[in-house]
């Protein structure tokens, strides 16, 4: 064997070896994010998971039901409304008007809006890709309420500025309905077009769109949510179902409510990856971290998307969003080559939010396992208070520990299902032991005590409800004045 043949066989073999590596790395990477995906959906997690590593998908998958009443299981094609996802798509639409030589990013609202009052006429489009506009979170209201564009525009230009324009980051959904409304103005064309025209067509994104849909429902995913006062799982429906059939959805349009897949938004991630989309120099202004997100400035806001770094230095390229039921995260980790897309149907709780950063986790290290998402936690109580008579509240707080696998620090889960059963019981049972055991583990809370003083009135128990109503307002609590005043009046 020549010298030659020699070097080219040893090469043949180097990347045989490393081959066969990467694909026993990314099996077990697969088996262990599956495993903690799995054992999730035993405790009510329904979803979708794609990973991606190097260009290569790892994990694409469905969990749990789509449509508990029908039986249809969820798949990488499911559709989901992915919530403030949508920011990046309204943002890149903006973008691409820019490309066009249409708007500036430096353009002042007023410009596009004669009617623009003296304390709004300096904000700019940048501002509002970047939530510095001073804008209320408060502005507009219920997303799936009827509003015409007229109106929402009329409440924009009569809400009262939190911070001057440019000042303060402050999120505010108000930002990106008026980005919306510039759009439409300037390109002439509805929201859902443009963004179909400019962006999913040339994306290949055959499932992705605000409304309008064209594809079988039954690919769209239900959403679920645990209701306390029936004590059980809710079908809320999907988004079609509650968005108006009309144009008045200038509550919801272009901060939210787009629907999409994990396949969609993975070819999303491909075209701005290779500059299909958007230049290399948008997308680098897009991905630029503009403003702190936080005091401890640990994540910025671009254009649509929120840019962080890692503990290994390198770029994190995100966003998140929910409408209370789906929840979304779509988090690009790009020095790494890596993108992790989540979605779920059915909120359990917190840890709900932090599936795509576990996985994350072990991606990055191989040591890393993730516990199971626990189940929700207004379901754990409701079930022990199914199980156990109101003399055992006591240990209430050592059965969710166990359950949740971390100790139990919300006070507002006890306080909302006691008013729960307060409504549905004659005579003192869980509900007044859930505020008396509420009290006991967050004693300075006046609110909760104001609750436990509520109950003892229902009761009857008017010396117990008066030292509960005076220890509210030793705490603070303002509204717990008057009734007391009014029971040491009758004493």
């Amino acid at each position: 064997m020549n010298l030659s043949i020699k070097a080219l066989f040893f090469v043949f073999i180097t990347l045989s070896t490393l081959s066969s590596f990467s694909q026993n790395t990314n099996k077990e990477l697969f088996n262990k994010i599956d495993t903690y995906l799995e054992a999730s959906v035993i405790n009510g997690f329904s979803g979708v998971v794609l990973v991606s590593k190097k260009g290569e998908i790892i994990l694409s998958k469905g969990y749990g039901w789509a449509d508990r009443e029908n039986k249809i299981l969820n798949s990488p094609s499911t559709v989901f409304n992915i919530g403030s996802v949508t920011k990046q798509f309204t943002a890149s639409a903006i973008l691409k008007l820019v490309e066009q030589g249409k708007v500036k990013t430096s353009d002042k609202i007023s410009s596009y809006f004669i009617q623009t009052p003296i304390d709004k006429r300096d904000i700019t489009i940048h501002q509002l890709l970047t939530h510095t506009s001073g804008i209320s979170n408060r502005t507009g209201g219920f997303r799936y309420d009827e509003a015409c564009k007229k109106q929402f525009l009329r409440e924009f230009f009569e809400s009262e500025l939190q911070s001057k324009p440019g000042a303060k980051y402050q999120y505010a959904n108000a930002n990106y309905i008026m980005l919306t409304v510039i759009l439409e103005s300037v390109s002439g064309q509805t929201y859902s077009s443009f963004l179909n025209d400019y962006l999913f067509e040339p994306s290949q994104m055959k499932s992705t769109g605000y409304k309008s849909i064209n594809f079988s429902t039954e690919r769209l995913a239900h959403g679920y949510y645990y209701n306390t006062n029936d004590e059980k799982w809710t079908d809320w429906g999907t988004t079609q179902q509650h968005l108006p059939y009309n144009d008045k959805h200038w509550y919801s349009i272009g901060k939210g409510d787009i629907h999409s897949t994990i396949e969609d938004l993975y070819k999303w991630h491909l075209v701005l990856k290779n500059n299909v989309v958007l230049t290399s120099k948008t997308k680098e202004i897009q991905e630029t971290p503009y403003v702190a997100e936080n005091d401890k400035m640990t994540s910025y806001y671009g254009y649509g998307w929120a840019i962080s770094q890692s503990r290994r230095d390198t770029k994190i390229v995100a966003h998140n969003g929910s409408n209370g039921l789906y929840f979304a995260d779509f988090v690009r980790f790009i020095d790494d080559d890596v993108v992790v897309i989540y979605i779920t149907n059915a909120f359990l709780g917190s840890e709900s939010e932090n599936v795509a950063r576990e996985i994350g986790k072990m991606i990055f290290d191989s040591n890393y396992t993730a516990s199971p998402i626990s189940r929700n936690i207004y379901e754990l109580v409701q079930e022990f208070m199914k199980t156990n008579a109101s003399s055992n509240a006591g240990k209430l707080p050592d059965f969710l520990k166990k359950e949740l696998n971390n100790e139990f620090n919300d006070n507002a889960i006890l306080n909302r299902l006691g008013y729960s059963r307060l409504k549905k019981e004659d005579k003192p049972d869980w509900a007044l032991e859930l505020f008396k055991l509420n009290v006991k583990l967050f004693p300075e809370d006046g609110n909760l005590w104001d609750s436990l003083g509520e109950a003892y009135l229902k009761y009857d128990k008017e010396e117990e409800a008066i030292k509960s109503y005076t220890k509210a307002v030793e705490l603070g609590s303002e509204g717990s004045k008057k009734i007391l005043n009014e029971l040491l009046k009758k004493d």
